[in-house]
């Protein structure tokens, strides 16, 4: 996942549309990014159809379009279509809405359109670019062209609902499964089917793997993300079964350099800059001062950026700094490729939609099953 690219372009579309125009010099500025960043997030912005540029400013469309997939627009007529039995879902839309269809997406909305097209229906899909509200705005936009059901990454920071959140997701019309989300016991959106990556497990495995090879003091580096805190949970458990000595905790938000981009308190107002120097300086000060010979980064791209400036700083990996990442999206492409726990995320996508066609079907059947909650574990792939 990459929650810090995906709001700091959603920080830019949030002023553009207020302001209805920026120089691109002060927007870098502004945002505490470099030029060269700024321009590459204009492109992919543009290319998207989400803005205009021309000669150093950037403004906004009269119309922004809804995020969808190329080739799954949903149209009104879909209202008349008949309905599919058994393995067959023929005529039924379902509809998607994620953050993004990029990077750890990519696969999860892959794997959802596979099945929903094996079956006979029809994907649609919304974009949210974690902008607050979207994923609802969305959600509503999908069902009013005709989606039957929806697959619902919703926008929550921590990968939960926080306090007043998310009660909309239970009162939706239409069968609803939420995907790479979870609700506590209690809240409404508890009571909806749901698939998710056991990123728990995921961080237990990769502590398991180290210590199985000597490693006795292990950190875990990850910015604040929908996902961390499942990491943090599953990483902490496996140190304490096995066993392990306990590194240094990762500085609280607010702490010096603050963490990262989606969920801490405080952790948003930071550039990414800053983020990735608070995990540089962490790591350094955990394998000189604290005897740590390990780590856990999430995630790829993190790991990847990291380990040559972890070695100018005199840190050599894999020699004072076993590596292992988390999300296993590019980790084989590193210089020296990187051992990873990757999630399930094409088949989270599978799952999710096979259980939402699954109760479409059941409609009005009378044999309309128990809700589920679905976790699927993570695969290490050890790389030499």
């Amino acid at each position: 996942m990459r929650p810090h690219v995906d709001q700091r372009q959603a920080r830019v579309l949030a002023l553009v549309r207020a302001r209805g125009s920026a120089r691109v010099a002060d927007l870098a500025r502004e945002l505490g990014i470099s030029p060269v960043t700024l321009r590459r997030d204009i492109e992919a912005m543009a290319a998207r159809g989400e803005i205009q540029r021309m000669h150093g400013v950037i403004s906004r469309l009269e119309t922004v379009p809804a995020g969808t997939e190329a080739g799954t627009g949903a149209g009104t007529a879909g209202r008349d279509r008949g309905r599919g039995t058994g393995a067959d879902a023929g005529g039924l839309v379902v509809g998607m809405v994620v953050p993004t269809t990029e990077y750890y997406y990519a696969d999860v909305v892959r794997g959802a359109r596979e099945v929903v097209e094996a079956r006979g229906a029809r994907l649609t899909v919304g974009l949210t670019r974690y902008l607050a509200g979207e994923d609802r705005t969305q959600a509503e936009r999908l069902l009013s062209t005709g989606a039957d059901g929806l697959l619902l990454t919703p926008n929550w920071e921590a990968g939960a609902p926080g306090p007043g959140e998310g009660a909309w997701t239970a009162e939706l019309p239409v069968p609803a499964v939420l995907v790479e989300r979870w609700a506590p016991p209690g809240h409404p959106a508890a009571s909806l089917d749901r698939v998710a990556s056991d990123h728990a497990d995921g961080a237990a495995r990769a502590v398991r793997h180290l210590a199985g090879l000597g490693h006795r003091r292990i950190a875990l580096a990850s910015r604040e993300t929908p996902t961390s805190g499942r990491l943090r949970t599953g990483f902490a458990a496996a140190v304490a079964a096995l066993g392990l000595e306990p590194a240094p905790p990762w500085p609280a938000a607010g702490a010096g350099a603050s963490a990262g981009a989606d969920a801490a308190a405080g952790a948003a107002s930071l550039t990414e800059a800053e983020a990735f120097a608070r995990a540089l300086e962490y790591l350094c000060a955990a394998v000189t001062e604290s005897g740590v010979t390990a780590a856990l980064i999430h995630s790829d791209t993190d790991a990847i950026m990291l380990i040559p400036r972890l070695q100018a700083r005199g840190v050599r990996v894999p020699e004072d700094l076993a590596v292992i990442t988390y999300d296993d999206e590019v980790a084989g492409l590193a210089d020296v490729p990187l051992t990873a726990v990757a999630p399930a995320k094409r088949e989270v996508g599978a799952r999710a939609a096979g259980m939402l066609l699954d109760r479409l079907e059941d409609r009005g059947t009378g044999r309309e099953g128990p809700r589920q909650h679905l976790d699927l574990l993570p695969r290490l792939t050890v790389r030499p």
